[in-house]
């Protein structure tokens, strides 16, 4: 068994051939089962929880058959000791003989996998001419989220937001290092009118993105608010758009941004136009007019981790 760090990964792997993996995943014969989740009771009087995504191929692809387990805890009292809340680790099987291959570390494979997976959403949704990305939200993701959209279309001009400037500006320096070169807005609202994709990772509780404020033409892409009371977007914006999800059951239960304009009829679960299987198979068609307001909605799937995991391996098995 190998263990492979957040530097093994960086080392294999690139935005365009993740974003090319996740296509022939959701191309592929992959069964997905239901996440598991456990909650375990804390001394202090608080739950913890336990996740595990597990994603295995039904077919040899690339030679060989493989199961995967995403494995994730989060504890909340973490905080008081000074330590992360979630931690992660991906668990990567022969689906021949059920030998463990490799522990990859989780945090950083999902990063990765999370990119590339609104990337591959915007080859379908985002104009093709799409020049100005605006990125919410300046925590670990941002990076990953700029590289991966970059990798899909033709991005000239990164605009950084933050809630808190200095992290904005901490953020920026790093991408600087990487040779991309970010402004960054202290009105959310300016930057937003002007630009042709609107990336939001953040962990707000209350919409950022007002639909009044995008142009035509323009995409969103969503990525916080994992939770059914989180929202990252109004009910003017969702209600503008063409609607897609990766996928559609954990779109409508587990985020905000599609389950409340649900629950308050604003739209209705028809209304989601495709997900990412549709849209790799070509059952969904995405984006049809230049002047079309496109947004995709991600939660996270298990094969999108299998997916990753399997290049990793790979990679570094040639």
């Amino acid at each position: 068994m190998r263990i492979l760090g957040a530097e093994d990964i960086a080392r294999v792997l690139t935005p365009g051939a993740l974003i090319d993996a996740l296509a022939e995943a959701f191309r592929a014969d992959v069964t997905v089962p239901d996440r598991h989740t456990h909650m375990i009771p804390q001394p202090s009087g608080s739950e913890a929880k336990l996740l595990l995504m597990p994603a295995w191929t039904n077919t040899a692809t690339g030679g060989e058959r493989l199961v995967g387990c995403k494995i994730v805890s989060v504890y909340p009292d973490n905080a008081k000791l000074g330590k992360p809340s979630v931690y992660g680790s991906y668990l990567l099987m022969s689906g021949e003989t059920g030998e463990t291959l490799a522990m990859i570390d989780g945090t950083t494979l999902t990063a990765w996998r999370t990119a590339a997976a609104s990337a591959l959403a915007a080859r379908y949704l985002a104009r093709e001419d799409a020049e100005h990305l605006v990125m919410v939200g300046a925590g670990a993701l941002a990076p990953h989220l700029i590289r991966a959209h970059s990798a899909v279309r033709p991005i000239k001009r990164v605009t950084l937001w933050n809630r808190t400037r200095s992290r904005a500006v901490g953020t920026a320096f790093a991408l600087h290092a990487a040779g991309i070169e970010p402004l960054i807005a202290d009105d959310l609202e300016a930057a937003v009118r002007t630009a042709d994709i609107v990336c939001c990772a953040t962990l707000s509780s209350q919409p950022l993105i007002k639909g009044k404020w995008l142009k035509k033409g323009a995409h969103v892409d969503l990525v916080g608010a994992f939770t059914p009371k989180m929202r990252e977007a109004d009910d003017e914006a969702v209600r503008r758009a063409s609607i897609y999800v990766d996928v559609r059951a954990g779109a409508l239960k587990g985020s905000g941004d599609i389950a409340i304009p649900v629950k308050k009829k604003i739209i209705n679960p028809g209304d989601i136009k495709g997900d990412l299987f549709e849209l790799c198979r070509g059952k969904a068609k995405g984006r049809k007019r230049k002047d079309e307001i496109t947004l995709f909605k991600s939660v996270g799937t298990a094969i999108e981790d299998l997916a990753a995991a399997m290049l990793v391996w790979r990679r570094l098995q040639s």
